[in-house]
């Protein structure tokens, strides 16, 4: 057993991957006997991720607020505390949150054998963004 005691700060989302303020905080991260690495993702209302695909897939778990998902030319579901999205290998995808609502969730996901674990794209822009359903509070 290895108990890691919370030293890493939260760090602000890159402008280059996420549109509006987003903050992270490192779970897990890559060892020499796992590519796994977990982050709790923190989305200001109307934040959300740019266009994006992972080598193997990720799954998010929404822990508080309402947020948004999408895989490219699929709709866009609204999802809330306790729901969990797995985006296949190498799909297009972004998640954010609701245009009024915070939203956390975990992300959880391997990387390659050569370390990397995501590919970013273009931004969402507020036209992709603004096609979500109507959110209730």
């Amino acid at each position: 057993m290895d108990v890691t005691r919370n030293s890493v700060d939260t760090n602000a989302g890159p402008s280059e991957w996420f549109t509006g303020s987003v903050y992270i905080d490192a779970v897990a991260t890559p060892s020499d006997s796992s590519r796994l690495s977990a982050s709790s993702v923190h989305f200001t209302p109307g934040a959300r991720t740019a266009w994006h695909t992972h080598p193997n897939g990720q799954t998010i778990y929404v822990t508080e607020g309402v947020g948004l998902a999408q895989r490219r030319d699929g709709p866009v579901e609204v999802i809330r505390p306790g729901d969990r999205v797995f985006f296949e290998p190498r799909e297009e995808h972004w998640h954010g949150a609701a245009p009024t609502r915070f939203m956390t969730h975990l992300a959880m996901l391997e990387a390659d054998d050569a370390g990397n674990n995501a590919t970013w794209g273009d931004h969402v822009t507020d036209e992709e963004y603004g096609a979500a359903p109507l959110v209730a509070s």
